[in-house]
């Protein structure tokens, strides 16, 4: 697919998403909102496709919200507000939700709903050049779509304290806070990215698969349900061909078909 305001490039199993839009510093609106769920949907359905990496051109990873489509929407009616902020939440679930892992490579200054795409990812991996700022509230609005993420991977605690005070933080904070899982040199950025990448894939795809569905699932069980739903996860996995795949090269001591 063409695409206007995101490139993809697939390259030995990794699809590499880029925001481009750099004049704007990669500022999202409606089309790219559209553009990413396509793509999302794509890569799902690409079984050459084990793992995502999301960053941006330029000197930004992203700006948040693109001004002039700011612009547009304060004149929308309730319904043009809600059909919009649905397309965003859809974005942010079905990158949360994709059946494979993802990375952010934050390159640079991460504002406002782009914080959304960093919590969404299971990893993010971020330059010490990167800062990262919920200045929603200095404008009357709040982080609402992006919310359900950020809340899982930072808590309610530090939620309280960005979203209240709009304040820009330091990628060190940022990794401190769990916003971010690592801060590299500026220059390393790509190379502890491609490391990470290494090291998913000697994992099974599928184990990989079930094992964000695992998270996502269990974390809002009652103890006694996840009891018995995870004994079948399991069970189920044994069973299968990739496990015993796995299980074999193990005690053959070799490397597993999908590391190959």
């Amino acid at each position: 697919m063409g695409f206007e305001t995101i490139e993809i490039v697939e390259d030995r199993r990794v699809a590499w998403i880029t925001l481009n839009r750099p004049d704007v510093r990669n500022a999202f609106d409606d089309l790219m909102i559209k553009e990413l769920v396509s793509a999302l949907a794509e890569i799902a359905a690409n079984p050459n496709v084990r793992i995502v990496v999301l960053t941006g051109k330029g000197k930004a990873f992203c700006a948040g919200a693109d001004l002039n489509w700011m612009k547009r929407m304060k004149q929308f009616t309730y319904g043009e507000n809600l059909e919009d902020a649905l397309a965003l939440a859809r974005l942010m679930y079905n990158l949360y939700h994709l059946p494979k892992p993802t990375i952010a490579m934050v390159n640079g200054a991460s504002i406002g709903g782009s914080n959304g795409l960093v919590a969404a990812c299971d990893l993010a991996i971020a330059s010490h050049r990167a800062e990262f700022s919920l200045s929603e509230v200095k404008i009357g609005l709040v982080p609402a779509c992006i919310g359900p993420y950020l809340l899982r991977k930072i808590g309610e605690r530090a939620c309280r304290k960005l979203f209240l005070t709009g304040e820009r933080i330091s990628a060190d904070e940022a990794k401190r806070l769990g916003l971010v899982s690592d801060v590299v040199t500026h220059t390393h950025l790509r190379r502890r990215v491609e490391e990470r990448i290494e090291s998913l894939l000697t994992s099974g795809p599928h184990a990989l698969a079930v094992s964000k569905q695992l998270i996502s699932t269990i974390s809002e069980m009652p103890l006694e349900e996840a009891r018995d739903h995870t004994a079948k996860v399991i069970a189920e996995l044994r069973c299968g061909d990739e496990a015993q795949e796995g299980m074999t090269a193990f005690f053959e001591k070799r490397k597993p078909n999908w590391a190959n």
